[in-house]
């Protein structure tokens, strides 16, 4: 019986050891910068790659005391999980702010979860974990709120006005809207209703959104997303829709062709070229991206 109890200890030991190795991983090769990747915390932000740009923006932000009074208690209420990449000049900006406003607020950390993501090609803004899957994470920093393990809201890449003032929208009357909306609404769509369901939606979306999305990146970066994870005819769906959203825009018609292209409707991916290149006949990166695709 001691054997067994001393034989679990060890491997409690040895398990609780692999998580702490697991934390803060450092990615130093193959890179020409290094990068966390992986579950992390504030001490990993604080070591010696990152910790010049994260006590910097740390120190020089004030949070509103006011609002941070007021948002403090029910904050409390809700888990946090951050995605965020060290690499990213946007969560190198934000991500200490957050920190110096959940501190103030007295927020406990074990309810608050770090992902760092990859800025690799092939695993672009995904973890080794895939704590990512299913959640949209298209750009980060992105804050998720939960509250009874439903989300109830997210911060995209930057606060619309400041960390106090969004978080208070969002534990209170939560009418809050992230940047980005337009992703918001096509992810939704796609995964209630699919790529028909989209194409059902499309006029309606474009009546909407139609000159209020702030560039043709906003899709763009989604689809590469959802590239990376293979959902190939999602992602001509949503091309799609970013051609007509910016029709004035060449490479909305390259990012949808060499999709079609990849996909293997070459006849397809030729056409949206020839079209783009009449609208566009001074345009040399629509011909010469024509070209590659006719000689494969």
């Amino acid at each position: 019986m001691k054997t067994n109890i001393f034989s679990l200890l060890i491997i409690s030991f040895i398990s609780i050891q692999i998580n702490a190795q697991n934390l803060n991983t450092e990615i130093t090769e193959n890179t020409d910068t290094p990068y966390l990747l992986g579950k992390i915390d504030k001490s990993g932000l604080e070591s010696d790659n990152y910790k010049s740009w994260f006590t910097k923006n740390y120190n020089d932000y004030e949070p509103n005391s006011t609002i941070i009074e007021a948002i403090a208690s029910e904050l409390k209420n809700y888990s946090i999980t951050l995605f965020m990449g060290t690499w990213c000049g946007d969560s190198k900006k934000e991500v200490p702010r957050l920190y110096k406003v959940l501190e103030a607020c007295n927020y406990p950390m074990d309810q608050l979860t770090v992902v760092a993501v990859s800025r690799e090609a092939g695993m672009y803004k995904q973890s080794p974990q895939h704590e990512e899957e299913g959640l949209n994470i298209h750009r980060v920093p992105t804050v998720i709120f939960y509250k009874d393990g439903k989300e109830i809201n997210r911060i995209v890449e930057h606060p619309v006005k400041t960390f106090e003032e969004d978080i208070q929208n969002i534990i209170t009357v939560n009418d809050y809207k992230s940047n980005y909306q337009i992703v918001a609404i096509v992810d939704d769509i796609l995964s209630k209703k699919g790529t028909k369901g989209l194409k059902r939606k499309q006029k309606n979306l474009l009546k909407k959104y139609k000159g209020k999305v702030s560039s043709m990146f906003e899709l763009n970066t989604y689809g590469k997303i959802l590239f990376n994870t293979n959902r190939i005819e999602e992602v001509i769906a949503v091309f799609e829709l970013n051609t007509k959203l910016f029709p004035d825009e060449p490479r909305t018609y390259m990012s949808l062709a060499n999709t079609l292209g990849f996909s293997g409707q070459k006849e397809k991916a030729i056409e949206v070229l020839e079209n783009a290149v009449e609208l566009f006949p001074d345009n040399n990166n629509l011909k010469q991206n024509l070209e590659v695709i006719k000689s494969n």
